[in-house]
C-alpha cells in the first residue's frame, strides 16, 4: 500500500514539473528580418548601378551611365552629371541602417504615406534593381519609415536624404577649361580694347608680365585670383542659343585666353548688354502756371528724367583647341554664369600691376 501511494506520488510529481516547464519555457525568438541591421543601399546593388532615379512631389529626374561611362542627366540636355552630388546621395544611403521592421500590416502600412518619394536604381539594360520609398517621419526622432520595392513591408531607418528632382540641379555646374596647375600663360581684354599678358615657366614658378607699363610691377596675387576663376567657371543657368540675351551679350564681349603647358589653348569670352538709361516721355503739366511777384510766368526748366534698364545676364562662351568636351557642352545650350565672373574682371593695367618700389 505504502509502494502504491509512493508511485502515485512521483508520478504526480512528474506531471507537475512538466506543468511548470510549459508554463515558464523561453518564448522562442522571433525570426529576425534579413534587412535589419544592413544598409538602406547595399554595394552591391551600386556596383550594377548604370541608372538612378529620384522621384518626389509628381517629379522625377532620371541619371544614366553612356557606354563611356559618364553619368549625364538624362532630363537636361544630356549634359554630365554632379558627380559629388550623386556621390553624396550614395553615401547618405549605404550609410544609413535599416533599424527595425515596423509592420506587415496592410492597414499600417496605408497609414506611413508611401506615395512617390523614392530613389531607384536600374542596371545597364534599364530594369529596375533597386527602390526604396519614403514614407513619412515617425512622430519622435530623426529618420523615416522606409519600404523597399513593392514588398509588403515596412521599416525604420534613420537616413535623412534630400530628393532633389530638378534636373538642372543635377548638372555638372563646372564648365571645363583647365586645372589652374596645368596654365602657363594668360591673356586678357582690358577694358579699352588693350591686352595684358602674363606667363610663368612652370606651375610653382612667379607670374612675368610681357612687357610690364614703365614703373609698374606684377600683382601675382591678382593675377593669381583671375587665373583661379577662369579655371573654375561655374554656369547659374542656361538658355537657348537663340535667345536675344545671347545676342545682345555677344555684341559686348570681354576674352580671357589661356595657355596650358600642354599646348592647349582655351579662349573664354564673357559678354554682357550693359546697364541703359532710357529718357522717360515728357508729360505735358496741365496745372496752372505760377507767376513771379511783377506777374510774369514763373517758368522753370524741366529736368529730364530716365528710366534704368537692368544689365543683362552675363553669356560664356568657350572654345578650345584642341577641341575637348567643353566644345561639345557648347553646341548644347548657352550658358550664363555670375556676375563677379565678369565684373571681377581687371578694366585697366592697374588692376594687376602696381607703382614700382622707388629706386627700381
Amino acid at each position: 500500500m505504502k509502494l502504491r501511494s509512493l508511485v502515485i506520488g512521483v508520478g504526480l510529481l512528474a506531471l507537475l514539473s512538466v506543468a511548470v516547464y510549459l508554463r515558464n519555457r523561453p518564448v522562442a525568438a522571433a525570426v529576425a528580418d534579413a534587412r535589419v541591421g544592413q544598409p538602406v543601399l547595399g554595394s552591391e546593388v551600386v556596383a550594377q548601378a548604370a541608372g538612378l532615379v529620384v522621384s518626389d512631389q509628381g517629379k522625377k529626374v532620371e541619371l544614366a551611365k553612356g557606354a563611356d561611362g559618364t553619368w549625364r542627366v538624362t532630363g537636361y540636355y544630356g549634359m554630365p552629371a554632379d558627380l559629388e552630388k550623386m556621390s553624396q546621395l550614395v553615401r547618405d544611403l549605404n550609410e544609413a541602417k535599416v533599424e527595425r521592421l515596423v509592420t506587415e500590416n496592410p492597414e499600417r502600412l496605408a497609414r506611413l504615406e508611401f506615395k512617390d518619394a523614392y530613389v531607384a536604381v536600374k542596371d545597364a539594360a534599364g530594369k529596375e534593381i533597386w527602390r526604396v520609398t519614403l514614407g513619412k517621419a515617425p512622430d519622435t526622432g530623426n529618420g523615416k519609415f522606409i519600404r523597399f520595392g513593392d514588398e509588403p513591408k515596412a521599416y525604420y531607418s534613420g537616413t535623412r536624404v534630400w530628393l532633389d528632382t530638378d534636373p538642372k540641379g543635377w548638372a555638372d555646374s563646372l564648365l571645363p577649361t583647365a586645372k589652374n596647375d596645368e596654365v602657363a600663360g594668360l591673356t586678357v581684354e582690358l577694358a579699352d580694347g588693350s591686352r595684358v599678358a602674363v606667363t610663368r615657366a612652370k606651375k610653382d614658378a612667379p607670374w612675368v608680365a610681357a612687357p610690364p607699363p614703365a614703373g609698374q610691377v606684377l600683382n601675382a596675387d591678382k593675377v593669381t585670383t583671375l587665373v583661379n576663376s577662369m579655371t573654375n567657371v561655374r554656369f547659374s543657368d542656361t538658355v537657348d542659343k537663340g535667345d536675344p540675351v545671347v545676342a545682345a551679350a555677344a555684341a559686348h564681349p570681354r576674352t580671357v585666353t589661356l595657355q596650358t603647358f600642354g599646348g592647349r589653348t582655351i579662349t573664354i569670352t564673357l559678354g554682357r548688354k550693359p546697364e541703359e538709361k532710357k529718357l522717360k516721355p515728357v508729360v505735358a503739366d496741365s496745372s496752372p502756371i505760377a507767376k513771379t511777384p511783377d506777374g510774369k510766368p514763373d517758368a522753370k526748366p524741366v529736368l529730364p528724367e530716365y528710366d534704368t534698364v537692368p544689365a543683362g545676364p552675363v553669356v560664356v562662351t568657350i572654345a578650345s583647341l584642341p577641341a575637348t568636351a567643353v566644345d561639345a557642352l557648347m553646341k548644347l545650350r548657352a550658358f550664363e554664369v555670375d556676375d563677379t565672373t565678369f565684373t571681377g574682371l581687371p578694366q585697366t593695367a592697374s588692376d594687376l600691376f602696381d607703382p614700382a618700389p622707388k629706386g627700381k
